[in-house]
């Protein structure tokens, strides 16, 4: 009867082990930091398809945002932040908050569709922003841009999705290179950062957008390859993002695979683990 005792008396502290550790997890994932996977290349060259990063919470306090979502399309699964703490939103207020500073890489949830996305921060309430002929303008000021020479990227499916970039030089074949133009962006706040252009479309030349208060407007470093502010919410888009769907900051990518797989070891991009985020 002891060995039985002893056996199950095992198996109990193992479960609650794995408890502990799973509430531990839980609560760490939802005060501070939470992973995050690079799906597409709307933030190239900043952030590359298959870039794995923390996603600092701390860094502007918390909303209903900052509790987890869990998604494994796989299993059916697709639990949103406001299935856990649904009862905290709308009222746009944060708990130990600060307010997100204009050129930060930013997390946030879609105002309508709760999905999380990663963009840089534009536009600050109150503040005028438009982009003519491509070049961006806030209040009614345009930034600086330099030229930084070109991008170049092989023409090869991109992540588990497979994505194909598009590229500044024309329709090239798989295994070709494909380029776009980069440049050097000066935000208004000294804020330096990479963007990228492809052509000449739409988004290049767009009407006048003024945040409103308690919003914020946001744009993927990759200016012709990202559904951002420029784009209404009815339209698919991102439109004006309020405080309480912001997630958090992302400050350093860990970790990068180039594969369809982070198991692939063989795509791992040695020069971007640990990288600053700018």
């Amino acid at each position: 009867m002891a060995a039985e005792g002893g056996l199950w008396g095992g198996v109990v502290e193992t479960l609650k082990t794995v408890v502990y550790a799973l509430l531990i997890a839980g609560v760490f994932r939802t005060l501070f930091f939470q992973p995050f996977w690079i799906p597409s290349g709307s933030m190239k060259d900043t952030l590359l398809i298959g870039d794995f990063l923390f996603v600092n919470k701390m860094a502007y306090g918390y909303s209903y945002a900052s509790c987890p979502s869990v998604r494994i399309p796989a299993l059916g699964i697709d639990i949103e932040a406001s299935d856990f703490c649904g009862m905290f939103k709308g009222s746009n207020t944060r708990l130990f908050g600060s307010m997100p500073k204009r050129g930060d890489v930013v997390v946030f949830r879609h105002p309508v569709t709760g999905k999380d996305f990663i963009k840089r921060l534009i536009g600050l309430p109150g503040d005028r922003i438009q982009v003519r002929g491509g070049l961006l303008y806030i209040n009614d000021v345009p930034v600086k841009v330099e030229d930084a020479g070109q991008f170049d990227e092989v023409m090869a499916p991109q992540g588990p999705e497979g994505l194909l970039p598009r590229c500044a030089n024309g329709a090239v074949g798989r295994g070709a290179i494909c380029t776009k133009t980069r440049q050097i962006e000066t935000l208004p706040n000294g804020v330096k950062h990479d963007i990228l252009n492809i052509g000449t479309q739409a988004s290049d030349d767009t009407g006048i957008y003024t945040v409103p208060e308690g919003y914020f407007f946001f744009m993927g470093d990759n200016r012709d390859n990202s559904t951002d502010s420029r784009y209404a919410q009815s339209a698919g888009g991102v439109g004006f993002v309020p405080l309480e769907d912001i997630v958090g900051r992302a400050d350093r990518i860990m970790f990068s695979s180039a594969g369809r797989s982070m198991l692939a070891f063989w795509t791992w991009r040695a020069d971007r683990f640990f990288k600053a985020i700018e």
